[in-house]
């Protein structure tokens, strides 16, 4: 205790010290601290749900939302449809419950009594989805087994978020009848606070709607009893003891032989892939991890960047109290003239280290909290209910407190050592007449070691900079600018498929007649907005391909102006005209990808092909051939892809699959408007537009295209600025440190720079000498920091787009900015060294 009140008084006579060590430190654990919130809450932390360690997922992938047939190449299973689910459930009793939840998940309109329209997130689970983990209510009750039966009352759950946010917490919800997609149901229950579902994501369900209701509400397009639509995640209860990899055994094979039962798994060669069909059970405590897949690699690669900066900012403090230790050397001589043990000083020294960790730590705290709220906003601009929260967690106070304790440690050991080995006899002679300096090695190494961490730094930010330029600078294949689209839900509002082509025409005529409206597109999904469909192709007078020939395609339903409005241009032949009739040829028209893959050595224009089945074949007559475009992942090379009009519909369709998702298709989820020049209360027109074709019209979202086309790059923007920066911030704390031992060096040397200026030495001399050693710290700095940027570069190759993992640009730059940092931070103290008077540095001491 003495030992803190001595450090206490001695913080009190220098408080400009501690407050530059505190807020350096505060800064290096402030970063780490926020990025580690990241990590923990998304990648570390489980489900806030009863025994997550019980919980097992049947699948693990991320697979995406609908897919009919075969799941991946390699066999893996991870999406079941309805009635796989339950073949499963019945055939293992090894869980205790099997609950299954929509993979996906979608916006429903939504209606309480007379009151406005609401388009609020949805997700369909089984009956048993809340007591498998082990969830009540907060408010009335949750779904049960008896909800998911056919016949049973219209039941559903609520979120607190959703209660709270979109109904004020009005007790009255509870037992209220909601209409869903114009369908009643009753809130029967609102979901505790905290609870978000069986995954992290960005925008969690607001309703949880039993699986039995999805036939009344999707009407005609229900996926429930279509046997080879696989739309659902499982996740189970294991009962003790059960061996988990008998289990997977065990279920590969009941799925093998629920798969052989389905003709339309064995058709076309299927039955050779059904042997390599399995599972893979895996923990499910964390949930299903989509997210932490997506994110986990650039978090990991933060959590080393700001582990980084750290190291720079220990290094910078550690410089800060070697110096500190220099000017109290007279004092500590005496103290060791007198018989102080050299343990005692060494324990006095850290802990004056240790206090100013903490300090540093704590103030880290504020400094973590208000970054990972802004990291929160960058990445995740539109989602208020995103389920993590920036205040810490007790675990991350934990690390904060660790870490804190560490950097103490870390900065700290040096100089203690160094002030604990100081000779009395030399000290006490007079700070400039020391024959040697111990502090000086090191803190001269330490300055090294900044320069080469800032250099990884500089060039980690620029191959992250260059590398979202790219990205963001890529050609598209589309026009962006003065493009807006707005995304609807149809369905939500009532409309049937046999009222669609009126409501298609009327969207069109209203829009299309807004001043500076140039021109409207409809479409089933727009580009880049991460909506994919796909169908496996079939050619007319092929033979019928097999389940390893890859004939797999992605395709989009649009109106006859969308390729004009997006500015996707054709390239041959024509787009869809108002003579492709329900009635008449059935067209498409295909991008050059499609023709590269299917037609490499033929000419497309007036081929046939067709979908879903070979009979079909001939269906479609290829009439145009648009440019490519991106319409999925902009990191991709472009799909290949082919367009129908928005007018015609497949005939002759029995299959159960193939009806829902034709009549599915049917359906357009984005307008698109181009106008002659930026638009002005876009919002409003909008909203008062749609009012006029149908009230009950609700706007998901309207964003410019540019929006939505920069969404997509979201995370690699947050990286390549926080990795910018963290590497500025490490380039001023080296530019810090360099100056501040050169100034530091000048003074102890300036009555041997008198010396040598009254001996004849000119000014420019004394500041070749200054500028050659910091220019040598730099240089030593660059030598170690080339090959380790060069390796850390490879590292993180694939978080790179267009780039090399040596780019000779990057590395230049950085290196380039280092030397002009190093050349500031040394010419500063080197023009004050040569303005220093002979006689006056020789009367010193």
């Amino acid at each position: 205790m003495q030992d803190v009140w001595v450090a206490v008084r001695q913080f009190y006579k220098s408080p400009g010290f501690v407050i530059t060590v505190v807020l350096t430190i505060a800064l290096g654990i402030g970063a780490n601290t926020a990025i580690f919130t990241l990590v923990h809450a998304i990648l570390m932390k489980s489900l806030p749900v009863a025994d997550p360690k019980t919980l097992f997922r049947v699948g693990d992938l991320d697979d995406c939302c609908v897919n009919g047939g075969f799941i991946n190449d390699n066999g893996d299973f991870d999406l079941f449809s309805y009635e796989l689910y339950k073949h499963l459930q019945e055939t293992t009793p090894e869980f205790e419950r099997l609950a299954a939840m929509q993979s996906g998940g979608e916006q429903k309109t939504t209606r309480r009594g007379s009151e406005p329209a609401k388009s609020e997130r949805a997700q369909y689970v089984s009956g048993n989805f809340f007591t498998t983990f082990g969830i009540g209510p907060f408010a009335g009750r949750v779904l049960t087994d008896a909800d998911d039966t056919p016949g049973a009352a219209p039941a559903v759950v609520m979120s607190y978020q959703a209660w709270q946010s979109d109904y004020g917490s009005d007790p009255k919800v509870v037992g209220s009848t909601f209409y869903l997609q114009g369908q009643p149901a009753t809130v029967v229950g609102i979901a505790p606070p905290g609870f978000f579902g069986d995954r992290i994501r960005s925008n969690p369900p607001g309703l949880w709607i039993p699986l039995a209701m999805e036939p009344s509400i999707e009407g005609k397009n229900t996926l429930l009893h279509v046997p080879d639509s696989n739309w659902l995640y499982a996740v189970g209860r294991l009962k003790p003891g059960v061996s988990v990899s008998a289990l997977q055994d065990k279920m590969s094979g009941s799925l093998r032989q629920f798969l052989a039962a389905q003709p339309n798994y064995s058709r076309n060669g299927g039955s050779a892939v059904i042997p390599k069909q399995h599972v893979v059970i895996v923990p499910g405590g964390a949930g299903i991890q989509n997210l932490q897949k997506e994110t986990g690699k650039g978090l990991y690669l933060l959590m080393t960047i700001s582990g980084l900066v750290l190291l720079v900012a220990c290094a910078n403090v550690a410089n800060l109290l070697l110096a500190r230790g220099t000017t109290r050397r007279a004092d500590t001589s005496v103290r060791v003239a007198l018989g102080a043990a050299r343990s005692r000083l060494i324990r006095q020294t850290l802990t004056e280290s240790l206090l100013l960790g903490c300090a540093g730590g704590l103030a880290g705290l504020g400094v973590a909290y208000a970054g990972t709220r802004m990291i929160l906003a960058l990445a995740f601009p539109d989602s208020p209910n995103l389920p993590i929260a920036a205040s810490p967690s007790l675990a991350v106070l934990g690390f904060a407190f660790l870490l804190s304790l560490l950097t103490g440690v870390v900065f700290g050991v040096v100089p203690a050592w160094i002030t604990s080995h100081s000779d009395p006899a030399e000290a006490l002679r007079g700070s400039n007449r020391s024959t040697r300096d111990r502090a000086s090695l090191p803190q001269r190494s330490l300055i090294v070691f900044q320069a080469a961490l800032s250099l990884v730094l500089l060039v980690g930010a620029g191959l992250l900079t260059k590398s979202l330029r790219n990205m963001e600078h890529q050609n598209f294949g589309i026009q962006t600018q003065n493009r807006y689209v707005l995304h609807i839900d149809p369905a939500g509002a009532g409309y049937t498929p046999e009222k669609l082509p009126a409501f298609y025409q009327a969207l069109e005529q209203e829009f299309g007649s807004l001043p500076g409206v140039q021109s409207v597109g409809l479409a089933l999904y727009s580009t880049l907005e991460g909506n994919n469909w796909g169908e496996g192709v079939f050619f007319d007078g092929r033979p019928a391909p097999g389940p390893n020939d890859h004939n797999n395609s992605t395709w989009d339903r649009v109106s006859n102006h969308f390729f004009e409005t997006v500015g996707q241009p054709v390239v041959r032949g024509r787009g869809f005209t108002d003579q492709d009739t329900a009635t008449s040829q059935q067209v498409a028209v295909v991008n050059q990808a499609f023709v590269r893959k299917f037609f490499p050595k033929e000419d497309p224009m007036g081929k046939h092909f067709g979908v879903y089945e070979q009979k079909f074949s001939s269906l479609f007559e290829i009439v145009g051939i648009v440019a490519d475009a991106k319409y999925q992942n902009p990191r991709d090379e472009v799909r290949t892809m082919y367009f129908r009009p928005l007018t015609q519909t497949m005939p002759g369709l029995t299959d159960p699959n193939e009806t829902m998702a034709e009549g599915r298709g049917r359906y357009i989820n984005s307008v698109t408007f181009f106008f002659r020049s930026e638009p002005q209360n876009l919002d409003a027109t909008v909203r008062r537009t749609l009012a006029k074709i149908n009230p009950d019209l609700t706007v998901l979202d309207l964003h410019s295209l540019d929006y939505q086309v920069a969404d997509n790059f979201t995370q690699e923007r947050l990286i390549a600025r926080l990795t910018m920066l963290f590497g500025g911030l490490a380039l001023v704390l080296a530019a810090v440190g360099l100056y501040g031992i050169t100034s530091y060096q000048v003074a102890r040397r300036t009555s041997e720079i008198g010396l040598r200026m009254a001996l004849g030495a000119d000014r420019g001399n004394v500041v070749r000498m200054v500028m050659r050693s910091a220019f040598l710290q730099a240089g030593l700095g660059l030598a170690i920091g080339i090959p380790v940027a060069i390796f850390g570069a490879r590292a993180m190759a694939d978080q790179l787009y267009g780039v090399r993992s040596y780019d000779p640009v990057s590395l230049l730059v950085a290196m380039v900015v280092l030397l002009g940092s190093a050349a500031v931070a040394g010419f500063i103290p080197a023009r004050r060294a040569a303005n220093i008077e002979p006689m006056t540095a020789l009367r010193t001491e």
